[in-house]
Parts: structure tokens; sequence; C-alpha cells
């Protein structure tokens, strides 16, 4: 690590001095190179797979979008164009940029019904939604997945999970993906919770659209079903992406390049550019807040675009500062790990 980011691995070592942080992983590319790979807990190890929740939806994101890109797909077709069952008159668009009108799945389910993905499907094309498409956005927090990855398979008849891993992941050299086979879940880290009240405090009031929009289908807060091999290895792709630091800042410094990593292009820099820019600007229903929608990241402010995760877990690029940003925790709290890391990276640079 170069001696210019000190600051940040004291941040990091900090953490888990004070108990805050028991198994974490920490990258940062700088100006295109690696500058920060930190990594901590016991058995921690560079290929340890994190479950880092919704920083896996641009992930799922562009699998669609190499769709689009490739002209098989377009941002305004009406998804019935390709999903003919699918009753809500949204558009490709609106479905990645969370103003679809479908941000919790209609029908109560258990948590088995994570493992059988035309169900949920079928349940998204038959559901009314809760706003006029386009009109307003509410994070897609558990459905995300389900409407673009079933867009993906609809339009190219493999499953998200698979077109990742052949069309993305393995052209890129990405250690990450959804449902995961034998080998792969031996390497993953069981997520413990930082607070006992965590997992009854995110959902918030009960019955409320957020409430119902994280806890449908059950068990996606519930360490014992995270931890199962039956979350594992079923295609969730809103939360279940399973992924290392390394390949979520590799990711984003790919998508600063305009598509490109290590001389291999994937993506066209105008659909990079497309991608990244702000489509929806104003309330969002689900998040409670002000809310900067791109094709499936939040934008902030400061110009930065990436996604955080229920749980602490973070990656993004920052295109005026000219870096990238992946943290994997294992530990459920809340994102004050990721903003005392970001103060020490800014003052470095």
């Amino acid at each position: 690590m170069h001696p210019r980011f000190a600051p940040v691995r004291d941040c990091f070592q900090d953490l888990f001095a004070s108990g805050r942080e028991t198994g974490a992983a920490l990258t940062i590319r700088y100006d295109g190179a690696p500058a920060v790979d930190l990594l901590g807990g016991p058995a921690w190890r560079p290929d340890t797979l994190v479950n880092v929740y919704s920083v896996g939806k641009p992930v799922a994101a562009l699998c669609l979008l190499l769709l689009v890109d490739r002209g098989r797909v377009d941002l305004d077709d009406p998804v019935s164009a390709h999903w003919p069952e699918f009753r809500t008159p949204a558009t490709v668009r609106q479905v990645l940029s969370h103003t679809a009108g479908l941000p919790a799945f209609p029908v109560p389910r258990p948590a088995e019904a994570v493992a059988d993905w035309g169900l949920l499907c079928a349940d998204l094309a038959a559901a009314e939604p809760e706003w006029a498409p386009g009109t307003v956005a509410g994070e897609h927090a558990w459905t995300y997945g389900h409407l673009v990855g079933e867009l993906v398979r609809r339009v190219d008849g493999r499953s998200v999970g698979r077109f990742l891993a052949d069309e993305i992941a393995g052209p890129w050299g990405l250690d990450l993906g959804f449902g995961l086979g034998p080998a792969d879940q031996r390497r993953c880290a069981d997520l413990s919770y930082g607070d006992p009240g965590w997992p009854t405090r995110i959902p918030g009031e009960p019955g409320s659209l957020r409430d119902r929009a994280l806890g449908n289908p059950a068990g996606g807060l519930d360490v014992a079903v995270v931890n199962s091999r039956l979350w594992r290895g079923a295609e969730v792709p809103a939360v279940n992406l399973h992924a290392t630091a390394a390949a979520l800042a590799r990711l984003y410094a790919a998508l600063l390049a305009g598509g490109t990593l290590d001389g291999v292009r994937l993506f066209s820099p105008e659909l990079v550019a497309e991608a990244t820019r702000v489509q929806y600007d104003g309330p969002d229903l689900v998040l409670d807040r002000r809310a900067y929608w791109t094709l499936g990241m939040q934008w902030e402010p400061d110009g930065s675009w990436g996604m955080g995760g229920i749980g602490g877990s973070s990656a993004w690029a920052d295109p005026e500062r000219g870096y990238t940003f992946a943290y994997a925790t294992a530990r459920l709290a809340e994102h004050d790990r990721v903003d005392e890391l970001v103060e020490a990276l800014h003052s470095c640079l």
C-alpha cells in the first residue's frame, strides 16, 4: 500500500480494535491503479466472498444494460414487449431507475420462495403497481433483481447469474456472482449482527411500504437464512450478490474508464454515460428521502455513483477525485464505518 494512504489503513484497523468490525475487506483503486487492499477478521482471505446486499443491484443492472448496448433491448421498450405476461405499463428504463411502481412482492411468501424464480416473477407480472410508473421512485428493494433478471432471461435465454458469469465476470476476471455452487459457497463469510436489534430496526414501521419491500419473501434480514445453502445457491439479484471487495473496485474502475478493463471492452462509453446519468431526482417512497437514481445506481451530489447495501457494504466510483471504493463487511450494522473510511481517504487526496 502506498504510504500516502496510511490514514485509511489506520482507520480500518481502528474499526477492528474498537470491536465495531469483525470481518471485512476494503479495496480502493486510485487513478486506475490499486491503492489500498486491506483484509481483517479471523480466517478472512483475499478470496472470501461476502453477501453485499444492494451493492449487487448495479451488477444486475449491468447485465440488462449490456443487452441494451448490443441493441437487443431498448431502454424505452415496454417491459411487456419482452415479458408478455407483465401487466404494469412500465418501460425498461423505469425498471432500471426504481420508478416502475413494484417495490414489493405482492404475495406474502416464505423464505424458501427465494429458490423459486418462476413463482416470484409470476407474482410480479400479475401485480398492480403501487403508483403510475415513472411518476415517483421507491427503491425496488427485493424486487429489482427479479424485474431486471427476468428481462435478461426473456431476451437472452440465460438466467441473470449465468449471464453475469459468462458475459461480465468471466471476461473482466471479477470474483462475484449470483447463485453460487458448492465450492464458492464454502468461501463465503458468515454474516452476523453488529447489534441484535438490527433486523427489526431496518424495516421500519410494521406494514409500511419499506417493511413490505424488505420483508417479503421472509428471511432476508435473518442471518440463519442468509448464511444458508438455500440463500447462497439461489438467485436473488437485488440482494444476494456474493463478492470480494477487490472485484467490486475493479468493476467500478472499468466503468470509470468508459467500459474497459485490462484492455477488454464490454460496454461503449455512450452506454456508460447514459447508465451513470441521473434519470430520476425526487422523493423515494421506500428510502423516505430525496434520491438521485441512475440506471441501477444512486448518484450523489459530489458526482459519485454506486450503491450501498443494508448492513454496511458499499461500492462506488468518484469521477471527480479519480478513485473507486469497495467495502465488503460481514458485520451487519450502519454505514458509519464507510463514512469514516471515506473521510480518511479524502484527507489523503
